[in-house]
């Protein structure tokens, strides 16, 4: 989606004014475009591969009689630690160029700021929410038309982009928004035509109107992202590094996981858990039934 942008805040200016400096020596000396860079390569096929694999062992969960929907909502984002060794590298590389460059200053252990980590630790219990919202969807929907309405989260993303970080609409912006939101609306209309055996109505369209509230979140977090990344460049004088995006990336999942443990705390699904063997089994405890899944 092409977006065409409008005249700049003093803050956004100050921003690729701080920025573009770098870019310009980056191009003197050579610099890789970001599609010959492995590293962003790499992220390219994971997260690539994590879309297309992701609805399907889910869904695959949920038809072979699975029913915690805060595990698999916090399987989504478990995996955070990952990030660790590369950020433990470049700490590390960090600090050796601190020594040889000023014997007495050390180098700070993140990049962030109080204001972007307190932003991020938000951003991440709205991604928690999300994540809630698409599992609970996805319980209910087929995989074909959960698909459908999260793609729908670019008309979203540009209609709140319009609003938070004034990116103006194209004639292509506009055809993308209408199609989503026409085949959104069509797959409304039909009914629950599609709804999965054993489904009821009421849970086919709880889940279409949870996955389509998913989209609707996750359109306004990205601008969101882009507003706070950008605004704190502009306060610290630095260029938003990749390093930054990690630490960013790794707060938002220390975050989101620990929401959903939460979650699953409430709702005992850390004790139904240890009774996976077990077949699907109703008991009474404290005025409440629970449902134990194979």
């Amino acid at each position: 989606m092409e977006i065409e942008a409008t005249p700049l805040s003093p803050q956004q200016q100050a921003y690729n004014d701080g920025g573009g400096s770098d870019q310009r020596a980056g191009a003197g000396t050579g610099a890789k475009p970001l599609y010959r860079n492995p590293v962003v390569v790499v992220n390219f096929l994971l997260m690539a591969v994590g879309t297309v694999c992701g609805p399907l062992l889910f869904r695959a969960y949920f038809l072979h009689g699975g029913t915690r929907k805060w595990l698999t909502c916090l399987l989504q984002t478990a995996a955070w630690p990952l990030l660790l060794p590369p950020l433990c590298v470049s700490f590390f590389s960090r600090r050796r160029r601190q020594r040889e460059e000023s014997a007495t200053e050390a180098a700070p252990l993140s990049l962030m700021s109080g204001r972007l980590l307190a932003a991020t630790v938000a951003i991440g219990l709205v991604i928690g929410i999300i994540d809630f919202l698409y599992a609970y969807g996805l319980a209910y929907l087929p995989v074909s038309t959960s698909s459908i309405l999260v793609s729908t989260q670019l008309a979203f993303t540009a209609v709140f982009a319009l609003v938070v970080v004034r990116h103006r609409f194209t004639a292509f912006s506009v055809n993308a928004v209408v199609l989503l939101v026409v085949g959104a609306a069509m797959l409304g209309l039909n009914g629950g035509g599609d709804r999965p055996a054993g489904v009821s109505r009421a849970q086919y369209y709880a889940g279409f109107a949870m996955t389509l509230g998913s989209a609707a979140l996750y359109g306004l977090v990205l601008p969101l992202m882009e507003l706070s990344q950008a605004q704190h460049a502009a306060r610290a004088g630095a260029a938003v590094t990749y390093t930054l995006v990690l630490e960013i990336q790794m707060v938002i999942g220390i975050t989101a996981t620990a929401f959903r443990a939460v979650g699953m705390l409430v709702n005992r699904e850390f004790h139904g858990a240890g009774n996976s063997r077990r077949s699907s089994e109703v008991r009474p405890r404290r005025g409440r039934l629970l449902l134990y899944a194979r």
